[in-house]
């Protein structure tokens, strides 16, 4: 339950934040979420970070500082990117992508021959994709299969690169993404409890602030788009990284790797509630494709670190 209802409130915020690009710019919403996510955790664990920023700073511990804040240059990189990526293609098809990137790590982090299998299906996915999913026709045809009012993604501009420029940017999230697993770990291991995520939520907020603002600008401080933002937040961050944390201690890692990978294929269905994006048969293939080589990549990599107990 844990993971599904976290699951289901990371894309209905993406979804919701979709929405709200008709009124604000993707910038300007991407600030709006992270700032409001930032507040919100920090007021959660403020005696955590606390009496974590007193450490660092009395312990002169810079290296462990310098890593939290990598961490949240990726983090605002990530989420910059991908919600660069939704204002350009469908949100199932820009979460697809996406998903390339912790397929990445767990591949890298398997010992077994049978990834090569994934990493194939992984690519028959992409394939997909790139030989449905870049064309623009007449100006109201993205994606293959999906129609947009005015012949453009919301927040769009359109142009004939319109689907090329969407997918290059859900890469980019998907790079920051495999960087942010890393970071992740190596954060929590050297500062205690959320606190580094919190830093790094904060860090991530202050560096998208600037683009924000400026394709904000007084929007950015209307009541409704502030509302809008809070609730992208709670639903995109801390309520999955609450639930993802007590998942975790309930259920084993492999278990939770195989349940997530059905990201995708939620994004899909809530871009087709929620934005009327409808895909083709070829990209529902291809999200198919991503989804089963996630979770063959999720037990692959669990099984290798398990090993060495076993």
């Amino acid at each position: 339950m844990l993971v599904g209802v976290g699951i289901v409130s990371v894309q209905l915020g993406a979804g919701l934040a979709g929405r709200l690009f008709s009124e604000v710019p993707p910038a300007a919403v991407t600030g709006l979420r992270l700032w409001t996510s930032a507040v919100m955790m920090a007021a959660l664990g403020g005696r955590g970070l606390a009496r974590t920023l007193r450490d660092v700073i009395s312990r002169r511990r810079w290296q462990d500082a310098g890593v939290a804040v990598a961490f949240g240059i990726t983090l605002a990189v990530m989420n910059f990117s991908i919600y660069q990526s939704f204002a350009r293609i469908p949100l199932g098809i820009a979460v697809t992508v996406e998903f390339l990137g912790p397929l990445a790590v767990a591949v890298a982090s398997s010992r077994h021959v049978i990834d090569l299998l994934w990493v194939g299906l992984a690519g028959l996915g992409v394939a997909l994709l790139a030989d449905g999913g870049t064309r623009v026709a007449g100006g109201t045809r993205v994606a293959g299969g999906t129609r947009l009012a005015g012949g453009a993604a919301p927040g769009s501009h359109g142009g004939p690169g319109l689907v090329v420029a969407g997918i290059a940017f859900a890469l980019v999230a998907a790079a920051a993404w495999a960087a942010y697993i890393k970071l992740s770990a190596s954060t929590g291991r050297r500062l205690s409890g959320s606190s580094g995520l919190v830093i790094a939520m904060i860090i991530a907020a202050l560096v998208v602030t600037p683009p924000a603002v400026a394709a904000g600008h007084a929007a950015l401080l209307r009541p409704g788009v502030l509302v809008a933002g809070a609730v992208i937040g709670l639903l995109s961050s801390v309520i999955p990284y609450r639930f993802e944390l007590e998942a975790l201690q309930r259920i084993p890692a492999r278990v939770y790797g195989v349940w997530v990978s059905l990201a995708p294929a939620v994004a899909a269905l809530i871009g087709l509630v929620l934005l009327s994006e409808s895909l083709a048969a070829r990209e529902w293939a291809a999200v198919c494709c991503v989804v089963v080589a996630s979770a063959g990549t999720s037990r692959g990599a669990a099984a290798s670190a398990q090993a060495p107990q076993a």
